[in-house]
């Protein structure tokens, strides 16, 4: 069997990190992410014609382009629709094609204040009433207001389709200004059913899946500038990699995104043949590349001294999108407990 991958998938990846070095460089995202509206809305149809948003794109193909997305920081609602909202319209035609051809942007509207806030969780105090109409209060939405239309899970559980131009939307104070988080909240607004709550599992796997690469992508990033820096500051006559203290953290960042790179590759193979362990490699891998990214980014930050804890360095604009991967959906210790009622039983 061989587990590599394809050229295609080769070439996709080196064409997506071509791409984004010269439209998207990290050296340009701050007054991007820090002004407004926040991104750059005529690249959305830029990346449909590139074929990013189009559903035949495998999960595979999906790890490698996100890889490379979570590297650049990527300011789009990419994830928010192909990783979060996709699978819901899988059924319907018009909409995926909408989607495909960058006519249509997405984001799931699923979490509730006070009440259990994973994917799967179908204790929503959202209803929607004979006449399809949907009423309640959605809390972190990612690219709420970059979008057109939401996926929101309601009392039954069900999925329905809302217009953007129906709900109001209100920003959020987050730390990582590359993915706002906003309150949608919906008063009788008119929607679509797209189908019953069984999608949420899909998606839940699907996203945690592609958060992980991403986070293989951030962490990549940061301990590449980790390199750099100790590659080429001296002090006391010698480049400062030679000091066991400063490469060890770089080797450990390397040595742990390796593991997790592999488990998120063993994850998306999984997924994609419906596996009997598909839910243990999709778990292990959110976990294992969130954790690794973020270390990655605390250990270029000690490695880069004072300039890595300055404003105007990228760092903490990664540590903050790594942070974010680490928390969204479910933390390490849930899904920890996940994969050991797997093996235990």
């Amino acid at each position: 069997m061989d587990f590599a991958f394809s050229s295609e998938q080769d070439m996709l990846r080196t064409a997506a990190r071509e791409y984004l070095a010269e439209r998207h460089p990290l050296t340009e995202l701050p007054a991007i992410i820090d002004g407004e509206p926040g991104w750059q809305p005529d690249s959305w149809k830029r990346l449909a014609d590139l074929g990013w948003t189009d559903d035949e794109l495998s999960l595979l193909d999906l790890v490698v382009l996100f890889e490379e997305t979570g590297a650049a920081l990527l300011p789009a609602p990419l994830f928010s629709t192909v990783a979060l909202a996709s699978p819901a319209i899988r059924h319907d035609k018009q909409l995926l094609g909408a989607v495909a051809s960058g006519e249509l942007k997405l984001s799931l509207a699923w979490a509730e204040s006070g009440r259990p806030q994973g994917i799967t969780d179908t204790d929503v105090a959202t209803t929607v009433d004979a006449d399809g109409r949907v009423t309640g209060r959605k809390v972190l939405v990612p690219d709420a207001a970059f979008v057109d239309a939401f996926v929101v899970t309601v009392a039954g559980p069900e999925v329905r389709l809302v217009r953007t131009a129906d709900a109001t939307v209100t920003p959020v104070s987050t730390s990582d200004q590359s993915r706002r988080l906003y309150e949608v909240e919906f008063d009788a607004a008119p929607s679509q059913a797209l189908g019953d709550g069984s999608v949420l599992v899909e998606i839940e796997s699907r996203a945690h899946l592609l958060a992980a690469a991403e986070a293989l992508g951030v962490g990549r990033r940061a301990l590449e500038d980790g390199i750099a820096h100790a590659s080429t500051r001296e002090q006391f006559g010698r480049v400062i990699g030679t000091y066991q203290g400063v490469s060890h953290q770089l080797v450990d960042s390397y040595a742990a995104l390796e593991l997790a790179r592999s488990l998120t590759y063993w994850a998306a193979w999984a997924l994609s043949e419906d596996d009997d362990q598909a839910k243990v490699a999709v778990a292990a891998a959110k976990t294992a590349a969130a954790e690794a990214a973020v270390t990655a980014c605390e250990h270029a930050i000690q490695v880069l001294g004072g300039v890595g804890m300055t404003w105007e360095h990228i760092l903490h604009r990664l540590y903050k999108r790594a942070q974010w991967l680490e928390a969204f959906g479910a933390s390490g210790r849930a899904l920890r407990a996940r994969i050991a009622d797997a093996i235990l039983g």
